[in-house]
């Protein structure tokens, strides 16, 4: 993905960063040695040398399973959820394939399942039982792109009269067709 800050931009911002009352700038980029947009010139993420000298570059990792884990736990115990290992475990792997928020809005769903079934403990059943219904990012898009067709505003053929094309035989197609006579017998 192209940068949207141009040089003008980068210019503003190294401005205001000399002022009074400067902001607080965060920047978060992946990119590697680009050119500034708006010049012919490159330079690390894109962003020129005069700004870049001024930053405080914060270099950011993947957790790790284990650091997953932990930030699981934490959050189970602000929410009050006692989860067995074993569900911890499952939580885990799944917020390494998905992502942290989602692992993080199950525990709650899966709270109220355990709460459901008159448990105490989450298990790996209510774990199992809220990953179906709920999807990530990644499901829910390949759902979308598997089922499109069937989906209400899918591209519709359009007629050249006034609407949309219905199937013959349907009460909108009759009045459809009772319209069209009308407005030919007006003019």
């Amino acid at each position: 993905m192209k940068s949207t800050l141009d040089i003008e931009c980068f210019s503003f911002l190294n401005r205001a960063l000399e002022s009074d009352m400067a902001p607080v700038l965060i920047m978060a980029t992946n990119r590697g040695i680009t050119r500034i947009k708006g010049t012919n010139y490159q330079s690390p993420h894109g962003i020129p040398i005069d700004l870049l000298d001024r930053l405080l570059i914060i270099s950011t990792s993947p957790y790790s399973e284990k650091e997953l884990q932990q930030i699981l736990a934490i959050r189970c115990e602000e929410e009050d959820v006692e989860m067995n290992d074993d569900a911890t475990l499952v939580l885990t792997k799944i917020a390494m394939e998905t992502s942290l928020r989602y692992a993080i809005q199950l525990i709650t769903t899966a709270s109220l399942v355990c709460r459901k079934r008159k448990g105490t403990e989450v298990n790996v059943d209510d774990m199992k039982r809220v990953y179906s219904l709920f999807l990530d990012e990644s499901r829910s898009t390949q759902f979308l792109k598997e089922f499109q067709d069937e989906f209400m505003f899918n591209e519709v053929p359009v007629s050249s009269g006034v609407g949309v094309e219905v199937p013959a035989g349907s009460t909108v197609a009759s009045e459809e067709k009772e319209l069209e006579k009308m407005d030919s017998s007006d003019s």
